[in-house]
């Protein structure tokens, strides 16, 4: 298929209508993602500071702690945020607050100097692990503790122990809703007229709202013959592009637009030439979406992201 040109006019009102209407904004929410396909930027992820010169601290406690959200997906819209207040023997304390996963190995660091007790304090992470790149899929926790080598801060009783573990993805399944992977017609490499299937069929009711697997930035957002109503997207901190056809609609997304992981982008489709309500999505490596590179199968990756998503 030669790259696709434009067609047809952005629906923005009824776009935005219609993901109201068809649970988008509970769905979204619930995988870290924005209720409205164009929003605000969210909030940046918290400075690390840097260690005190000369660490102090009393006999730590903590007295409250929350992690929200529970589970979150990198470059998307609710970063994991600590709300932590300590108790102490001294009014000013100097904490390093660590990113951890299950193995106790420290991902991020955050050094937060001269902290009072019974103050209410907060950070948020954005996923970047101390290397600058994102962290793994995985659990992590925060560990709040002196910046001393000294043990970490005790929660305040047994009984009000707070749990500081949270979920952390890359990416996020783009269907939210019902859905099936279909027959063998609909995998990647299956016979086409004149061409082979490019990606990988998604069947889920048309209506059913659909989120970027990756937030990153929008090259296309178009109508074709074939495609319908289609969007790809350059996938952030990867080579790859991903691309999303049958839209029920045109997306309200424009060449240029940042899209966070688990944004709305559309609606599941039959645009084109398709012949039942389905997502059909592709990833092209570098440089990109007929722009030199090259698709490949996307099942193994999408039944992953469905496991956890």
């Amino acid at each position: 298929m030669a790259r696709p040109g434009w067609a047809g006019k952005i629906c923005i009102a009824a776009i935005l209508a219609l993901l109201t209407c068809g649970g988008g904004t509970a769905f979204a929410a619930a995988i870290g993602g924005t209720p409205a396909p164009m929003a605000a930027p969210p909030p940046p992820s918290s400075p690390a500071g840097a260690p005190a010169p000369a660490p102090s601290t009393g006999a730590l406690a903590l007295v409250a702690a929350e992690i929200k959200p529970r589970k979150s997906f990198y470059f998307g819209y609710r970063f994991p945020r600590l709300s932590y207040t300590i108790a102490s023997s001294q009014p000013e304390n100097d904490l390093r607050i660590d990113v951890v996963d299950l193995a106790g190995e420290v991902v991020q660091s955050f050094y937060r100097n001269d902290v009072a007790p019974n103050v209410a304090y907060g950070l948020r992470w954005d996923g970047t692990a101390a290397t600058g790149l994102p962290a793994r899929n995985g659990r992590y926790s925060f560990r709040i503790g002196s910046q001393a080598a000294v043990p970490a801060a005790r929660p305040a009783t047994r009984s009000t122990a707070p749990t500081l573990d949270f979920a952390f993805y890359g990416y996020a399944f783009p269907v939210l809703g019902a859905h099936e992977f279909g027959s063998s017609s609909g995998r990647f490499g299956a016979a086409r007229d004149g061409h082979t299937h490019q990606g990988q069929d998604v069947m889920a009711a048309c209506g059913l709202p659909l989120v970027a697997a990756r937030g990153g930035v929008v090259r296309y957002s178009e109508y074709e013959a074939g495609a319908g109503n289609y969007v790809v997207i350059d996938g952030k901190g990867t080579p790859n592009d991903f691309m999303y056809a049958h839209l029920a609609e045109p997306s309200p997304l424009q060449p240029g637009d940042t899209v966070r992981t688990g944004q709305p982008i559309g609606l599941v489709g039959n645009t084109g030439n398709s012949s039942a309500c389905h997502l059909h999505f592709e990833i092209w490596g570098a440089p990109g979406w007929y722009q030199g590179g090259s698709p490949f199968d996307p099942l193994l990756y999408l039944e992953k992201w469905d496991r956890y998503s």
